[in-house]
């Protein structure tokens, strides 16, 4: 949520910041109900005093009069509050001043190519070949219990999820991250407090009592510290959650749709910061750079891409994504993103910082350690030897306790 004395003070530019990330928000509406709400408080405050001095000098019929007066005048207040924050919640957060303007993903910005795209003296395999071949993933009997977009994974490939989850761990809690397994379930409030509107689509699962399950640990930890006030020496506060997530992804097709690429359920591990307003940009390359070490040691060819402004999310205010080298696809594919979200989810969800006398509301920041299902992918296909085989990366094989997956 945006501070509305900003947007008082710039709707233009906050109508323009909107409509840049593909948003049409009705500010001139939100600034006139504001406005009414504000004047409407200051007179339910004026007969609330009127009340109190009444009761001071014993005038029932005054005070019956200004009772009836009092409780007309909340019940408008509270229906225009209602409007109000309706209003305040639809407006997204705004891109970072250094984000580029553009329509959609075709305009994103690519930083830089790190490693060599893996070339083969053979005909690559794509994971599923590969995962079928070594029996490693199971496709059809996960549809036969679940339906399309499951799979069950094998044998090896557990071993090296495992391996690629405490690989991460240990590799964050050197840096100090807390880590974390939330619950994977949230409600109604906590979902209106992220500000995902897809949590309101098709795109979640959907429980009964207006429950949800979560599409990233983010989900859960960043409403974990609702209503609290951190003091200002105990900022940083990071965290990295290892969870289960669920998303419908309504409308994918093709080749994303086969094998574990784009599943309905899958495994990450997730990154959270919680930082001083100023100290927000500096984290967010930290995070960053945290992404890109883990991507080194793995051995794997990636590039970092910087999302335009049509190509970010209601709450994110910058976002980089990291995509890996998919030989089968002779493309990249996204296995990271990295945003930052300011103070928008910190002020939906009342989370603020203590700095003395000073008080205000912190940025909050997210980043993925690992997507389980697409760095299995990424490893499996980058380091495919020619006998059908799968090499481990060096730095997994401590985990594993093998080097290879044999044929």
């Amino acid at each position: 949520m945006l501070d509305i004395k900003y947007i008082r003070e710039n709707p233009k530019l906050v109508e323009e910041g909107a409509a840049a990330k593909g948003f049409k928000v009705d500010i001139a509406k939100l600034l006139k109900v504001d406005e009414e709400r504000r004047n409407l408080i200051e007179e339910t405050d004026k007969i609330r005093q009127g009340r109190n001095e009444a009761a001071k000098n014993r005038d029932e019929k005054e005070g019956t009069k200004l009772k009836a007066e009092l409780k007309e005048k909340e019940n408008s207040l509270e229906k225009l509050s209602e409007q109000y924050y309706t209003l305040i919640r639809q407006v997204p957060n705004l891109p970072k001043d250094d984000v580029k303007v553009g329509k959609n993903d075709t305009e994103n910005e690519t930083v830089k190519e790190v490693g060599k795209k893996t070339g083969f003296a053979f005909e690559p395999k794509d994971h599923l070949e590969l995962g079928l071949g070594l029996d490693l993933i199971d496709t059809d009997r996960a549809a036969k219990i679940s339906g399309s977009r499951f799979a069950f994974l094998k044998n090896e490939l557990v071993i090296l999820e495992f391996a690629i989850i405490r690989y991460a761990m240990d590799t964050l809690m050197a840096e100090g991250f807390i880590p974390m397994i939330p619950p994977v379930i949230i409600d109604k409030k906590t979902v209106a407090g992220l500000g995902y509107p897809e949590y309101e689509t098709s795109e979640s699962y959907q429980l009964p009592e207006n429950q949800y399950l979560i599409g990233t640990a983010e989900h859960s930890i960043v409403p974990m510290h609702m209503d609290e006030t951190f003091q200002a020496k105990d900022l940083p506060r990071r965290y990295v959650a290892f969870s289960t997530a669920f998303r419908r992804e309504a409308g994918s097709y093709g080749k994303d749709t086969k094998g574990i690429f784009r599943v309905h359920q899958f495994d990450k591990v997730e990154m959270v910061s919680f930082v001083l307003p100023e100290d927000d940009d500096r984290e967010h390359d930290y995070l960053v750079s945290l992404e890109e070490k883990m991507m080194a040691d793995l051995g794997l060819p990636y590039r970092l891409v910087k999302m335009c402004t049509g190509d970010l999310g209601f709450p994110t205010a910058r976002k980089y994504d990291i995509e890996a080298w998919i030989p089968s696809q002779k493309q990249y594919r996204e296995t990271h993103s990295a945003s930052t979200n300011t103070d928008f989810q910190s002020r939906r969800l009342n989370i603020k910082y203590q700095n003395g006398n000073d008080k205000g509301f912190v940025s909050i920041l997210n980043a993925t350690a690992f997507a389980i299902g697409r760095t299995l992918i990424a490893i499996m296909e980058n380091y495919q030897q020619k006998d059908g085989s799968v090499e481990i990366p060096k730095v997994l094989q401590k985990y594993t306790g093998f080097t290879k997956i044999p044929k």
